[in-house]
């Protein structure tokens, strides 16, 4: 391997020190139009190997822009293909670091067939092995397929490029406008990419995420020994129950949480935290977002949002193929309305009930303050199969917010029958002890004694199985 690459170069700051070794590192193109034959190709413009990070073996191919900008030509999409051939064998992640002016136009269909052959590759690898791409530089076109089908998208926050139409290509826009490549549109806007950083903190961030997830869907080994009070109290939960992501590095082994498309639909939260040492998926509804200093710099309503529901059910999917167990805290009332979103939450709001019911791994559900009609039906409810459903002791469970059903039910009535029949129905129809003595929720937990009792459902369920009806999958 080159030293002096920038595509090597990451590759040595991505994985433990002096463990990387490469595959195919003499293959060159096979391909002489267009004077390719006087061409020099080494490695065909993309670095393929295998090395660990942490111990844990990872396969990481790494673009070269230095040879032929990067390009995809045949031969180097034949060493991407066959990385993840051994990565399939031997059950690990494969990383791709990206920086690619994308299809070698002197190589034509041949490139354009060894595009093809990535993709499928990464299809058959879904749900199989950890997929993880990191942009560092252009990634356009044909390309740019390459890290949506993988499970985890980082992005460099200035150089990276991601787009299949370029900005300027499109109607009625060009980049000084609206950047549709840049790491700010990709992450906030379309939600692919999971982490936008700079490249040392990307290459950081990847070490930290393949330290948390299985290296296949058959390991059952990936256990840390948990150094933290299995309970411990979280006296400030309470206090952070609207930002759930803090709520959850709380809970969490020694606050470790690793959050997901973190730049979009940040009403909803999804991530990786520890418990006893075990990595649980968390979904959590959020209403405000908290900066360093404890300010309150965004709020949202306690809703379902179209883009929530779809960021929930794709990561709920990646747990439920890895063996992942799916913690939810709920705090929901409603869906979001609006004309724009009544296009799309009907079937966003589908494909996150299915992705719950659906799942066979050990899920607990956390009620924290409001659970509310269709909507907290859809975020893990009993009713789709949630093993352990808790509830905090001022948590509100039902069919609406007792007053507004007050009104409804003594509409005609004077303020003071319909302040009585309010008072009653959140007794007997919204309370958590009411919910609970229906069999709707197990447990009613003080916020200070979550963690606990999260742990003791989760050891608990540990040895879950369960069965579903055969068939070749799904249609939501």
């Amino acid at each position: 391997m080159s030293t002096t690459s920038q595509a090597s170069q990451r590759i040595k700051t991505l994985l433990d020190e002096n463990s990387f070794v490469e595959i195919g590192a003499l293959v060159m193109a096979r391909a002489t139009d267009f004077n390719l034959k006087q061409t020099e190709t080494p490695s065909d413009g993309v670095i393929t190997g295998y090395g660990v990070i942490d111990s844990n073996l990872v396969y990481v191919y790494s673009q070269d822009v230095s040879v032929l900008n990067g390009t995809v030509g045949e031969m180097h999409a034949k060493k991407i293909a066959n990385l993840y051939d051994l990565a399939m064998k031997t059950g690990a992640p494969v990383i791709g670091l990206i920086n690619s002016a994308g299809l070698r136009l002197q190589e034509a269909t041949d490139a354009l067939n060894g595009f093809g052959e990535i993709y499928m590759k990464q299809v058959n690898a879904s749900g199989v092995i950890p997929q993880i791409t990191a942009i560092f530089g252009t990634c356009g076109g044909g390309l740019a397929l390459i890290p949506t089908l993988t499970d985890f998208t980082f992005m460099e926050e200035k150089s990276g490029k991601l787009f299949v139409n370029a900005p300027n290509a499109i109607d009625d826009n060009e980049i000084s406008k609206c950047d549709t490549s840049s790491a700010v549109f990709q992450s906030k806007e379309a939600g692919i990419v999971d982490v936008v950083s700079d490249e040392t903190s990307v290459l950081a961030q990847i070490r930290e995420l393949v330290s948390i997830l299985p290296a296949s869907n058959e390991d059952n080994m990936s256990f840390d020994e948990c150094m933290d009070d299995l309970n411990r109290t979280c006296e400030e939960l309470v206090n952070c129950a609207g930002d759930t992501s803090i709520a959850l590095s709380q809970i969490s082994d020694n606050g470790i949480f690793f959050e997901t498309k973190r730049n979009y639909a940040k009403d909803m939260v999804t991530g990786f935290i520890k418990l006893n040492g075990a990595t649980v998926g968390a979904v959590a509804n959020r209403t405000e977002v908290f900066d360093a200093e404890g300010k309150s710099v965004e709020s949202f309503d306690a809703v379902l949002s179209a883009k929530g529901c779809d960021k929930a059910a794709d990561f709920v999917n990646f747990c439920d193929a890895f063996d992942i167990p799916v913690l939810t805290l709920t705090n929901v009332k409603g869906f979001a309305s609006s004309k724009c979103e009544e296009k799309k939450i009907a079937k966003a709001a589908a494909r996150l009930t299915y992705a719950f019911a659906n799942a066979t791994v050990p899920k607990v559900n956390v009620i924290t303050k409001k659970a509310f009609g269709s909507a907290y039906v859809a975020m893990n409810s009993k009713a789709l199969g949630a093993d352990i459903t808790m509830a905090w002791p001022d948590a509100e469970i039902g069919t609406m917010d007792a007053k507004l059903a007050a009104k409804i039910i003594c509409d005609g009535q004077g303020s003071e029958a319909i302040d009585a029949c309010a008072q009653e129905y959140a007794k007997l129809q919204t309370s958590a002890a009411g919910a609970a003595a229906r069999g709707y929720v197990d447990q009613i937990v003080e916020p200070s004694e979550t963690r606990k009792y999260i742990i003791g459902a989760f050891e608990m369920l540990y040895t879950k199985h369960e069965d579903r009806p055969a068939k070749k999958h799904g249609t939501v």
